[in-house]
């Protein structure tokens, strides 16, 4: 039999070249950051430089200021205002902490154990915002006013003995004291706490405190162990959304404190709206921006974790 030979198989036919990809295409992404680029230069940028050159001038608003590269500026600002720098960060390092021992536990209850009343408490959380941040200081006066019920139930329970001695408040009174500016710091933050707190445990699966348990760890080893662990991001975002606004303010110590309750925002607000003396206030606000991104660089690395809601 003749052997069967087999056709060749046809040539492939030429496949057209991909046609690269336009570059008008390419700049899609960046036209869209410009908008939010421009809105960082406009009011970020271009207003940090200015106080820049603001801190190292020299005159007076009758004569006028001229840059004249004068950084003793720096050094005499913070000579002179050392205290309330000071005070600043002790303030709202105190009010940062109190933030978290109380918003903790309500996050970890909106997350794990609100149930269908999950909707409510968030928007009880949030409700402070739904008024100015003027009027609910204000309201702090009110709360703790000479003779109210919470003066009259702290001097019943001893409490005022306590913080007296420890210099958090002076005799019978609790306005115009530390205590005050605490208590007004720490409510008109704490939900800068609560939410990223509550964002960090929703994202935690609820197999790894099953796994837990089957493995017989103790409630308080699972959150010491899983819980806590994981939720370091909320933790770090939370600290950081809370000290930093609290560190400039000064509505509440002005409201709610008295001069020996003075934080640098005052100092700040006194310089630029009734003193006049601008290049004082431009040293003393780069140099709280200084102190504080110093700070938080620290506590970022020391905080082990850069992952932050």
């Amino acid at each position: 039999m003749a052997a069967v030979t087999e056709a060749p198989a046809p040539p492939l036919a030429p496949q057209p070249a991909e046609k690269p990809p336009r570059k008008r295409g390419r700049l899609v992404p960046y036209w869209l950051l410009l908008p939010g680029l421009l809105w960082l230069v406009v009011f970020f940028a271009l207003p940090l430089v200015y106080q820049a050159s603001t801190s190292i001038q020299t005159g007076s608003l009758e004569d006028g200021f001229k840059v004249t590269w004068h950084f003793q500026t720096y050094w005499d600002a913070l000579s002179d205002y050392w205290p309330q720098f000071l005070r600043s960060v002790l303030y709202a390092g105190a009010a940062t902490i109190l933030c978290l021992v109380l918003g903790y536990p309500l996050a970890y209850l909106i997350a794990f154990r609100a149930g269908r009343w999950r909707n409510l408490i968030m928007i009880l959380v949030i409700a402070p915002f739904f008024t100015s941040f003027l009027i609910r200081t204000l309201a702090w006066k009110t709360i703790l006013a000479d003779g109210g019920p919470v003066v009259g139930a702290l001097n019943t329970l001893h409490v005022l003995d306590v913080t007296n001695w420890l210099g958090f408040t002076s005799g019978d009174r609790v306005l115009a004291t530390p205590l005050a500016v605490v208590c007004g710091l720490t409510y008109n933050f704490l939900p800068f706490m609560v939410l990223p707190l509550y964002t960090s445990l929703e994202r935690i699966d609820g197999r790894l405190h099953e796994a837990a348990g089957d493995l017989y760890a103790r409630p308080i080893t699972t959150f010491r162990k899983v819980t806590f662990p994981l939720s370091m991001p909320g933790v770090v975002s939370g600290t950081l959304l809370t000290f930093i606004p609290a560190s400039g303010d000064y509505v509440n110590a002005d409201l709610l404190g008295s001069t020996d309750t003075r934080m640098v925002g005052n100092v700040i607000q006194t310089q630029f709206l009734r003193i006049l003396d601008y290049p004082t206030a431009a040293a003393l606000s780069f140099i709280l921006m200084a102190a504080i991104l110093i700070m938080v660089t620290l506590y970022i690395r020391k905080s082990g974790t850069e992952d932050l809601v």
